[in-house]
């Protein structure tokens, strides 16, 4: 993860001091972190402290850290390798690995035919494969067609291309809804389809996960792919949202009252 020990409270002392400070914050009824918020969003207390706060987690992220606090003082766990693994899915694993992958299909048509003919081989000559990844399919979407993975029985995902699975991939609702009703499922995530295109839906299982190439946006003809590849999103790459085009100069100038 790399934090340097001056970023606040390190995460290996927050894990030591995680429970008593939840338990504190608990018994006393007080706001822990910045302060309580009232009505106007200001702290209500902004008077200068010389002390730090710190942000007590949900339940669920608690009660992760203080197990992983018990492991690494038990000695079952090294805690760097624990930080190398985390850093893996959180900044080397992830979306950035299929956004590479949707923007060389885009600029290079002859990767374009490979990634839709054999998307496994494909995405591993950009580097990328794995755990999770090993039978990868790759649907694109286009104007009359638009395509979108769910996984019906859990959570199947192609890590080493979109990184660990959002909350709601894994939600029964999107896991059973996605299938029945897919036009109102992309309708709450925005995006509204004219009734002509087909909608695809691919579910995704332990031998195959997929992997949506979406259309690339108007006015970025002249953009590299290393441009290219920040204008695509994980969801983008699921098929609950669409590629924005580029915002152009005007729209990022922006102000107004």
């Amino acid at each position: 993860m790399g934090h340097s020990e001056s970023e606040g409270v390190g995460r290996r002392k927050f894990l030591k001091d995680a429970a008593a400070g939840a338990a504190g914050a608990t018994g006393t009824g007080m706001a822990v972190g910045a302060g309580a918020v009232g009505a106007t969003g200001h702290s209500m207390h902004e008077h200068e402290h010389n002390h730090d706060h710190q942000v007590v987690p949900d339940d669920i992220a608690l009660r992760v850290r203080a197990l992983e606090s018990i492991l690494v003082e038990k000695e079952m766990i090294d805690p760097a390798q624990l930080d190398t693994v985390v850093d893996a899915y959180e900044n080397r694993i992830g979306p950035r690995n299929g956004a590479e992958v949707v923007a060389r299909a885009w600029s290079n048509p002859d990767y374009k035919a490979r990634l839709l003919e054999d998307g496994t081989a494909a995405i591993a000559e950009l580097g990328f494969g794995g755990a999770q990844g090993e039978h990868m399919v790759v649907v694109e979407n286009t104007a009359t067609v638009h395509n979108l993975v769910v996984c019906t029985l859990c959570s199947c995902y192609p890590w080493p291309t979109l990184g660990l699975p959002p909350v709601w991939y894994k939600s029964a609702a999107y896991r059973s809804r996605a299938v029945i009703e897919p036009r109102s499922v992309l309708r709450e995530f925005g995006v509204e389809l004219d009734g002509e295109v087909e909608v695809r839906v691919w579910d995704s299982t332990a031998e195959v996960r997929y992997l949506v190439l979406p259309e690339r946006p108007a006015g970025t003809d002249g953009l590299g792919e290393a441009e290219l590849a920040e204008l695509v999103t994980r969801d983008s790459m699921i098929g609950v949202a669409r590629v924005a085009p580029p915002a152009t100069e005007a729209a990022g100038a922006g102000g107004g009252a």
